[in-house]
C-alpha cells in the first residue's frame, strides 16, 4: 500500500525519470471476457486522454463499455482537483455508486485521477468509503491491470499512490472517442507552483517526452486518417526545457506542423514560458490553428504577486498585443479568478479593465476555491462569499456582452469548421472553426464527420454561430 504525502510531493527538487517501454501481462489478457466497465471522467483534457488509456487496458482485460453505471460490473471515477466543485461532484457519484453496491454486491469501484493523490481525499476513502476497492494514482496508472487483479485477489482495499512521479510509460495503449480529433500528451506536470494551485501536488513536476515519440505518434495518427491534434500539457510551452538544451516548444511546433496534419492546436499555456519564436511559428504555418488559450487570471499585479503568477499586468497585455499583431485572425482565450484572498475592489477593477482592453475571445471565470495543502490556504480571506459572487456576475455580464459583440461581426464571414455531427436538438451539424468557434450550420449536400468545409455565418449568439456551407 502506497499513501499519498504532500509533503514529498511538494519537494522542489529536480526528479530524474526515464523513458520505459510500456508491456501488457498476457496473463492477464481477457480474464474478465464478459464483464462490464464504466468511466466517469472529470476535469480537463489531460483526463479525458488518460481516460482514454484506461479504456484501452480494460478492453485488453477483456471488460466491455457500457453507457450506465447502473449496468456495469467495474465502474471507475477519473477524478479532477483543481476546484472545490470537482471534489463535490466525484462524492456524489461515489454516494450513488454506494446504493448501488447494495443491490449489486459484486461491483468493482476504483478512482483514479488527481484526487486519489490527496491526503484528504484517501483518508476520507479508507474512513468513509470502505466499500471502494482500490484507488490509483497519476503517476502509475499503467499498474492499473495489477491493482485491479490485486484488489479482487486479495479481497481488500488497495491504496497505491506514488507522491513523486516516475517513469514516462510510451506505448500505453488508447482507445480513442474521436476519428478525427486526437489528444497527444507531450509533457506532464507544472514546476510553476502557483500558490493556489494543486497541480503540481497531483501531477508532479514538469517531464517532456522525446520528440521521436511524439512525431512518431502524429504520424500514426495521420496514416489513420484523424484531422486534427491537440498537443497537451499542463504547461504546455515549457515543453522540452527539462530534457533538451536546444529544442523546445517552438521547434516542436514546427515539426508538427511540417507532418502536414490539417490541424495543430495545443493548451494550457503559461505566459511566462510563451516565447516570441512561438508566436512566429504559428504565424508562419496555417495549419496551427490561430486560438490561444493564455489564462491572466487577474489583472492586478498585487493579486498575481499573492498568486505566483510571475508576470505582471504590463507584461501579460504587451505578449497579447504581441500576438495580435503577428498572428492573423488569432483569437485569445483566458482563465480568471474572482475573489483570490486579500482582493480589493480596486484590484477586481483593475481586471475589469484588462478585460474591457483585451475583449477575450472567450473566457473561464470561476471564484477562488481552497485547496487544501497549497500555500493560498494559509492566505487570510476577508472576502464574503455574497461579494464574490457579486463580482463575478459583474465580470460575466461584461464578458458575455463582448463575446456576442465579437461573434456579431462575424456575420457575413466564411470559417473553416471541422464537421464533428448532427445536433439532436437543432438538426444542424456542428463544428469548431479554425478560431475555436462553435458553429452550427446546414448543408444542402450530405456531409461526413471529419469533412473541413467553409462555412458562411448567418447570425451570431452568445456562445455560438449559425451558419451554412
Amino acid at each position: 500500500m502506497h499513501l499519498p504525502n504532500f509533503l514529498e510531493a511538494r519537494t522542489r527538487d529536480k526528479r530524474n525519470y526515464s523513458r520505459v517501454d510500456f508491456s501488457f501481462d498476457s496473463k492477464l489478457q481477457n480474464k474478465y471476457q464478459g464483464k462490464t466497465y464504466y468511466i466517469k471522467t472529470y476535469g480537463c483534457q489531460m483526463n479525458e486522454h488518460d481516460s482514454e488509456n484506461i479504456a484501452a487496458l480494460l478492453e485488453q482485460l477483456g471488460f466491455q463499455k457500457v453507457d450506465k453505471y447502473t449496468q456495469a460490473d467495474f465502474i471507475l471515477l477519473n477524478t479532477c482537483s483543481i476546484r472545490e466543485n470537482a471534489h463535490n461532484k466525484a462524492f456524489g457519484m461515489l454516494g450513488r455508486i454506494k446504493h448501488l453496491r447494495n443491490e449489486k454486491k459484486d461491483i468493482i469501484v476504483g478512482i483514479c485521477g488527481c484526487m486519489a493523490q490527496e491526503e484528504s481525499v484517501v483518508e476520507r476513502i479508507l474512513r468513509d468509503y470502505k466499500f471502494v476497492n482500490f484507488v490509483l494514482g497519476t503517476h502509475n496508472m499503467h499498474q492499473l491491470p495489477e491493482v485491479i487483479e490485486k484488489s479482487i485477489q486479495e479481497n481488500k482495499q488497495q491504496i497505491e499512490v506514488f507522491s513523486r512521479e516516475g517513469d514516462l510509460y510510451e506505448g500505453l495503449p488508447v482507445l480513442r472517442t474521436n476519428s478525427y480529433k486526437a489528444y497527444v500528451n507531450i509533457i506532464y506536470g507544472c514546476d510553476k507552483f502557483c500558490t493556489y494551485c494543486i497541480v503540481p501536488y497531483t501531477r508532479g513536476r514538469e517531464r517532456s517526452r522525446k520528440k521521436e515519440d511524439i512525431l512518431n505518434e502524429i504520424n500514426t495518427l495521420i496514416r489513420d486518417g484523424y484531422k486534427e491534434v491537440t498537443l497537451l500539457g499542463q504547461n504546455v510551452n515549457a515543453y522540452g526545457k527539462d530534457l533538451y538544451d536546444d529544442y523546445h516548444m517552438d521547434q516542436l511546433l514546427e515539426d508538427v506542423a511540417k507532418t502536414g496534419i490539417p490541424r495543430v492546436r495545443f493548451m494550457t499555456s503559461h505566459p511566462w514560458d510563451f516565447t516570441d519564436r512561438m508566436i512566429d511559428v504559428i504565424a508562419k504555418y496555417p495549419n496551427i490553428m490561430p486560438s490561444i488559450h493564455l489564462p491572466i487570471q487577474s489583472g492586478s499585479n498585487q493579486v498575481l504577486k499573492r498568486m505566483g503568477r510571475r508576470y505582471t499586468k504590463e507584461s501579460y497585455l504587451e505578449l497579447f498585443h504581441k500576438m495580435k499583431e503577428k498572428i492573423p485572425r488569432v483569437t485569445i482565450s483566458t482563465d480568471i479568478i474572482v475573489g483570490f484572498p486579500g482582493e480589493s475592489e480596486e484590484d477586481f477593477l483593475e481586471t475589469m479593465k484588462v478585460v474591457e482592453e483585451c475583449r477575450f475571445d472567450n473566457a473561464f471565470t470561476f471564484i477562488f476555491s481552497v485547496r487544501k495543502g497549497t500555500p493560498a490556504e494559509k492566505l487570510e480571506d476577508h472576502i464574503s462569499l455574497e461579494e464574490k459572487e457579486e463580482r463575478l456576475q459583474r465580470l460575466n455580464t461584461v464578458i458575455n456582452q463582448i463575446f456576442l459583440e465579437k461573434n456579431q461581426k462575424l456575420e457575413g464571414s466564411s470559417l473553416e469548421v471541422l464537421v464533428e455531427g448532427i445536433s439532436s436538438k437543432k438538426k444542424m451539424y456542428f463544428g469548431y472553426s479554425d478560431t475555436n468557434k462553435l458553429i452550427n450550420f446546414t448543408s444542402e449536400k450530405p456531409l461526413e464527420v471529419g469533412d473541413i468545409v467553409s462555412v458562411k455565418i448567418t447570425s451570431a449568439k452568445t456562445w455560438s454561430l449559425d451558419g451554412e456551407v
